[in-house]
């Protein structure tokens, strides 16, 4: 799945954002993240937005090179929630992990996946699963750097530098990242389908 071992940047069309704003607004009235230290409904409305527009970026480079479907827009309520994948890569499970550069900035490029006690990102169990990670330029908010897809295992995984998310979370900082080029490529739009 490894189609391109260069950061990409991209930028995505303003109906795209529109989209994951909307999605953002509607979901985060179903769900509850107080098991997580998150409370803070318009924290939660942010997080759902960027990550979406992660996955909407993710799917804008990864079609260029092989057939791409999601994100999903469907509103699952309670038990219904899906952890599925973010998106399928000719038929593959591909996990998307965006950050904004803003949050960059305070923590240092990196990704956080649950790995607490009561909630736990299931893509963590699975060496041979597929992520993807994004950094969102929220100071440009339609541009994009998307990294080459991972494996799990071949991820080395840290602790967050806030203290109160230790032991709750993992993340995976850029500096440990393999196989990455820092030349970027721009992609201009994506192949008409």
């Amino acid at each position: 799945m490894r189609f391109y071992q260069n950061l990409q940047t991209i930028e995505l069309d303003v109906d795209e954002v529109i989209r994951a704003k909307r999605f953002a607004e509607k979901v985060v009235d179903t769900t509850d993240y107080s098991d997580s230290n998150q409370s803070f409904r318009v924290k939660i409305q942010q997080d759902h937005f960027i990550s979406k527009l992660g996955e909407e970026a993710a799917k804008k480079v990864l079609q260029t090179y092989a057939r791409v479907e999601g994100p999903d827009y469907v509103i699952y309520e309670g038990v219904e929630k899906s952890w599925e994948a973010d998106l399928l890569v000719n038929g593959i499970e591909l996990a998307v992990k965006t950050q904004s550069q803003s949050s960059a900035v305070k923590y240092g490029k990196s990704w956080t996946f649950q790995s607490g006690t009561t909630r736990r990102d299931t893509i963590l169990d699975k060496p041979q699963a597929w992520v993807c990670f994004v950094l969102f330029d929220d100071e440009h908010p339609y541009q994009f750097t998307v990294y080459p897809p991972y494996q799990i295992s071949e991820l080395v995984f840290g602790e967050p530098k806030l203290a109160h998310l230790k032991g709750s979370k993992k993340v995976v900082y850029e500096s440990g990242l393999p196989l990455i080029q820092h030349s970027l490529i721009r992609l201009s739009s994506p192949p008409n389908e």
